[in-house]
């Protein structure tokens, strides 16, 4: 399982609303879109996937440009996107933690 939160760093607030997608490596350069979603109030997206995933390469988009426009910010980052690697039977919480001008994540539990 894939969850995911926004914490808005310059405001000290979560990111609600922000639209993202989770896509699966596939053959070659294809992937495939396995999931998608929006923040809710608290930033968080808790029905990202489904409860069990394959193995392999991920990655997730969180579309931060709308948000920053929306508040009234410029984004420097209209989108940031993490690749990541699954194994079998583990759950991965991937925040983001995200300012106008900046961005930075780690493995959650």
């Amino acid at each position: 399982m894939i969850t995911t939160h926004v914490l808005d760093t310059a405001t000290g607030r979560p990111g609600g609303g922000i639209a993202i997608e989770l896509e699966r490596a596939g053959a070659g350069s294809d992937w495939a879109l396995i999931g998608s979603g929006v923040t809710d109030d608290d930033g968080r997206l808790r029905t990202l996937t489904p409860s069990a995933l394959d193995a392999g390469t991920y990655r997730i988009r969180f579309h931060t440009g709308p948000y920053f426009a929306a508040t009234g910010r410029p984004a420097f980052f209209p989108v940031v996107e993490i690749q990541f690697t699954v194994e079998t039977g583990q759950h991965y919480h991937v925040p983001l933690l995200v300012s106008p001008y900046g961005y930075t994540t780690y493995r959650g539990s």
